[in-house]
């Protein structure tokens, strides 16, 4: 029995008193309203419609089922009339979940345009480096950085790639040395980053060789800025998206090294829970994000 229609079914029937107009109201056929109103009956263990070939009454269940079926109908139709500018418009609260750096250095500064353009939509931007469940903690979408794309049920976006670079404060290099291979990184201080996808390996390919380095850290801290100022304050080399510290190589703060090795390249997607049913509130976003994303390289804390 489809409940929902068994009810719809027994309010007409019982509001028109016939069994054929409520029949005809909902473009079923009399065998199936009458076969609707009996599993309903047997549904609920009571009899609600005394009727006859001629006649039809409600009983005193019935009437009592009836008020309380009519209420929750309409209840349930008001809901719907609710949701229905959020079919088509942009409406509502966005709750996103996205890499503190990321959103700090390339994303928090655009929001109040994204609200701007938006102005029925309510976005709670939550910055945190750790890999969120989105469906248990209720986000309608986070941003995640992968060197390669993971088995998911969640739908990914791309959104864009993200250069690293291996670098050093210019003083730190003049103690200790500028490595010339990946090999001679082992004899230095690392800086890791524990969250991203070169964490504990930092990888180099060049003319199809592969050197593979364990990151061995005195100093391993969950924020890209913080490694970054750890950098400047020379205490050892790091690898690190390079828009973070993109001023800081121009200004002769940092010095890269091992350009001419290729690194694992990030790249970073917008994730959410399913194709189906997607809210306005979130497509708008996924545009914004795409054409933020594209606009400028941005990277993974």
């Amino acid at each position: 029995m489809d409940r929902y229609t068994a009810l719809q079914v027994f309010r007409h029937v019982a509001e028109l008193g016939s069994f054929a107009e409520a029949g005809r109201k909902l473009g079923l056929s009399p065998p199936a309203v009458s076969k609707n109103v009996a599993e309903l009956e047997a549904h609920l263990g009571v009899r609600l419609i005394n009727r006859t070939t001629r006649r039809m009454a409600l009983t005193e269940e019935g009437k009592t089922y009836l008020d309380h079926v009519t209420r929750g109908l309409d209840a349930l139709i008001e809901a719907e009339a609710a949701l229905s500018p959020a079919k088509s418009s942009p409406v509502g609260t966005l709750r996103v979940s996205a890499p503190m750096t990321v959103a700090l250095v390339r994303l928090s500064e655009a929001v109040p345009e994204f609200l701007s353009r938006y102005p029925d939509i309510s976005l709670e931007l939550h910055l945190d480096d750790r890999r969120v469940d989105i469906v248990r903690e209720g986000f309608d979408l986070a941003i995640r950085g992968y060197s390669s794309l993971e088995d998911s049920s969640l739908i990914a976006r791309k959104l864009g790639g993200m250069p690293h670079v291996l670098c050093a404060a210019p003083a730190y290099f003049e103690t200790h040395g500028k490595p010339q291979t990946p090999s001679d990184l082992k004899a230095l201080h690392h800086i890791r980053f524990p969250y991203g996808g070169n964490a504990d390996v930092w990888e180099f390919t060049r003319d199809g060789q592969t050197e593979r380095i364990p990151v061995k850290a005195r100093y391993p801290v969950s924020s890209s800025l913080a490694v970054r100022d750890a950098l400047r304050a020379g205490f050892g080399i790091s690898l690190i998206p390079r828009p973070y510290v993109e001023n800081d190589i121009q200004e002769g703060r940092l010095e890269t090294a091992l350009t001419d090795w290729a690194t694992a390249e990030i790249t970073h997607f917008a994730v959410y829970p399913s194709r189906q049913h997607v809210a306005p509130k979130i497509r708008v976003f996924l545009d914004f994000l795409i054409q933020r994303f594209g606009r400028e390289t941005i990277s993974k804390t």
